[in-house]
């Protein structure tokens, strides 16, 4: 790839379905002159080529060097422009803009009454799908035709469109700041993770409540309060208040059933809406009901009201199947995992290019814990090593740290004790730089130094001490969230009673659900 043009055009063109390049070669075929144009040959060979090529682009179309970056952005042009005439691309939004766009024409045409019939019909539509930016610009059309020409409307019009603009412009500033709240949290979490000090915790208390806009409650639409519940989420996953975020991811699945005729249009926040739901229910340990959404959440992907589009297949994999490892953990089923791995494996390779790297960290992390539960300590170090090695990974520290430790604890497993000294030095370091060196952290990392000095007759000693140590952490507001990412009181206790981790954890889990 030579510059972002060249890698924009070239995967656009390799996300193309069948449907959609029939769609462009009518498009292009309208028009006779087109079926010999350099874009249209620049595009037959693009399309073939598994792999970028200019060299084999020059060679076999009459493109020169020169004109090569202007036939490009034709190209990429013209594909949006039939992308958009394609009807599987005609939704809701789409159509509202193109009105909008017609009465712009009709208004540069002197048509003037055609234009604001357009525009009224098109506000209410508009209005009715919660597109109320689009609203204000359709408002702003119709000022600027009754404030120039006589129309003869209705005596009360100007009151009319300055009251809806007045009301608009408030839920729009409203929506903004919700929505600039809701983002900045969800960059704070993917940064750090949860809070680790009560400092910290006090601080996002501050910046929450400074920073969320003061709003009356009846005067919410539709998009302000999904901006609202999603604000009030991220806080409460923050501060690992998770009966909060089952109680805002709830609202936001909801708010759904209250809008049905929006889940067509907002699929993507409607799916979210119900995988945020089932973290909550995870971290709350409900496993039936955490089943139930489950099987909810794979029964609407097969709905016809969800767009089967290459996002959605991306994002429904994402959800679908980060819950079904967390479903096993709930039930200690760590067995006969490697079926789901290799699926798992082949549908990240499959999607690379739409899931981001984080996300692919993280199921690298749950696959090295279900590898670690059912004994298979190899496996387990092999997935951990995808995530320490990766030197490009930015955000949640958390996680990195999390993997270093579940890393110490895999290698003393399986026997690989040779090196646990070198590990542990790094891995201490590697806490000590990114200032995340809690109690329970310090405990394992104490522990795991002085393990390969501890007599066999008194190892057993030695992971009581351990136990009992960490016990009181369970529960402790902050250092429990060691426990999220690593179930080492399980483990400690395995080793205790020389028994495999998984039934400990399946035995504590049939207890739960009595």
């Amino acid at each position: 790839m030579t510059n972002d043009l060249t890698e924009n055009l070239f995967s656009l063109i390799k996300s193309l379905s069948a449907s959609e390049k029939r769609q462009f070669s009518l498009y292009v075929g309208r028009v006779g002159v087109n079926s010999d144009s350099k874009f249209l040959n620049l595009y037959k060979v693009m399309l073939r080529q598994k792999k970028y090529d200019e060299e084999e682009i020059l060679a076999k179309t009459k493109i020169s060097k020169l004109q090569l970056s202007n036939v490009k952005t034709h190209l990429y042009k013209q594909l949006l422009i039939s992308l958009r005439l394609n009807p599987a691309h005609q939704n809701i939004p789409v159509l509202i803009r193109e009105q909008l766009d017609f009465a712009y024409i009709l208004y540069h045409k002197g048509l003037y009454q055609q234009s604001l019939k357009i525009l009224d019909k098109v506000k209410s539509l508009a209005l009715n799908y919660e597109e109320k930016n689009v609203a204000f610009e359709i408002l702003e059309l119709e000022k600027i035709i009754e404030s120039q020409y006589i129309t003869r409307s209705m005596s009360n019009r100007a009151e009319t469109l300055i009251s809806q603009t007045k009301e608009l412009i408030q839920l729009n500033v409203l929506s903004s700041k919700l929505s600039n709240l809701s983002l900045e949290l969800y960059s704070i979490f993917l940064k750090l993770g949860y809070c680790r000090t009560k400092e910290e915790a006090d601080d996002i208390k501050d910046y929450f409540q400074k920073q969320l806009p003061e709003y009356e409650y009846k005067i919410l639409g539709f998009r302000e309060r999904l901006w609202l519940y999603k604000a009030h989420l991220w806080y409460s996953f923050l501060t690992q208040d998770f009966l909060g975020c089952y109680r805002y991811s709830m609202k936001w699945k909801d708010l759904f059933q209250e809008y049905p005729h929006l889940i067509p249009i907002h699929p993507v926040s409607f799916l979210k809406g119900s995988h945020y739901l089932l973290e909550s229910l995870f971290y709350l340990n409900h496993t039936q009901l955490f089943e139930e959404t489950l099987k909810q959440l794979e029964d609407s992907l097969r709905e016809s009201k969800i767009p089967h589009d290459d996002n959605i297949s991306a994002l429904s994999f994402l959800y679908v199947y980060s819950n079904k490892l967390n479903l096993r953990f709930m039930k200690g089923a760590f067995g006969d995992a490697d079926e789901l791995v290799d699926k798992i494996v082949t549908k990240i390779d499959k999607f690379k290019d739409r899931i981001d790297e984080h996300h692919v960290m993280v199921f690298y992390y749950k696959i090295a814990c279900l590898y670690f539960g059912d004994g298979e300590n190899k496996k387990c170090i092999l997935f951990l090593k995808k995530i320490i090695n990766n030197k490009s990974l930015e955000m949640r520290e958390d996680l990195m740290c999390f993997s270093r430790i579940l890393n110490l604890v895999a290698h003393y497993e399986a026997g690989l004790d040779y090196h646990l000294d070198r590990l542990i030095k790094s891995t201490y370091k590697f806490l000590i730089k990114m200032n995340d060196m809690h109690e329970v952290q310090k405990e394992m990392i104490k522990f795991l130094r002085k393990l390969p000095e501890v007599s066999p007759l008194e190892i057993k000693d030695e992971f009581k001490k351990l136990h009992s140590t960490l016990k009181k952490f369970e529960d402790h507001p902050f250092e429990k969230r060691a426990f999220l990412y690593l179930d080492i009181i399980s483990w400690l206790e395995s080793n205790i009673e020389n028994r495999p981790v998984k039934v400990i954890i399946q035995e504590k889990s049939k207890e739960l659900a009595r």
